[in-house]
């Protein structure tokens, strides 16, 4: 379901983090607040243990928030949703199941008739380049491309979030830089509200609309930074003056 009117399709309201066991309490993240627009490419940065992935956590249902709420299109996140796709550093693919396979899989748990699933995960399949792949199991796959397979998997419910969780924080350089054109290209087909975690500051302000900017443990929001560079984006960009003093503010706001 996505938002008739014009109000945020996400908002994280008052968000606190506190994690508790029998040697005391650490507070992973304090009073986080913002909100994302329908569509939008949001991407966090924040030093290591900064509270990053937790957030997303929280986004996802997969962890109750201490305090405060996040609310999609109105009602507020407790438990995961099926409006809610996430794709996490490692691709979790099962390894006895083929490309196809485990890209249908979300819709076979929700008994979706095989004919129905098999032409959904096909168009995806083409989507993400993996075409001539589909009986391939996931050992005989590059990690990019099995990353490609986690998207498309995410996507194949077609939710109104998209939640990446440092996706390409296991590939090579190259690859990374290949796989961030490729998400563009899967961002602008299917018109997704995107909120991607990474620790690369390059990468996101290549590929986000905006960068939020967390401190140190506990985090909190230091810079909600507008990427204003013109859209489709080139590899050259990264060179450009803009781009550089966009990196510069973020280094400044996480340091």
């Amino acid at each position: 379901m996505i938002s008739a009117n014009n109000s945020p399709l996400l908002e994280v309201k008052n968000l606190e983090v506190t994690f508790t066991d029998d040697k005391g309490s650490l507070q992973a993240l304090n009073q986080i607040n913002f909100s994302v627009e329908k569509e939008q490419f949001v991407c966090v940065v924040g030093p290591s243990g900064s509270g990053k992935s937790t957030l997303i956590r929280v986004l996802a249902g997969l962890l109750a928030p201490t305090a405060g709420e996040v609310v999609l299109d109105g009602i507020p996140i407790n438990e995961p949703r099926q409006g809610v796709g996430i794709v996490f550093q490692k691709a979790n693919l099962m390894p006895w199941r083929s490309v196809m396979r485990n890209i249908t899989l979300p819709l076979e748990i929700n008994h979706i008739p095989q004919a129905e699933a098999d032409v959904r995960a096909s168009e995806l399949i083409e989507l993400v380049g993996l075409a001539g792949f589909e009986e391939w199991l996931p050992h005989d796959l590059s990690g990019g491309m099995q990353q490609r397979v986690a998207i498309a998997r995410s996507l194949i419910q077609d939710p109104d979030l998209l939640l990446l969780d440092e996706p390409f924080g296991a590939l090579d350089a190259l690859t990374r830089e290949k796989m961030g054109a490729e998400l563009l290209r899967v961002w602008r087909a299917r018109k997704k509200t995107v909120i991607m975690i990474t620790h690369d500051i390059s990468e996101a302000v290549f590929l986000a609309d905006r960068v939020l900017a967390i401190s140190p443990q506990p985090g909190n929001i230091r810079l909600d930074l507008k990427i204003n560079l013109e859209r489709p984006r080139q590899e050259d960009d990264r060179f450009s003056p803009e781009f550089v003093i966009f990196t510069q503010k973020l280094r400044g706001a996480i340091k």
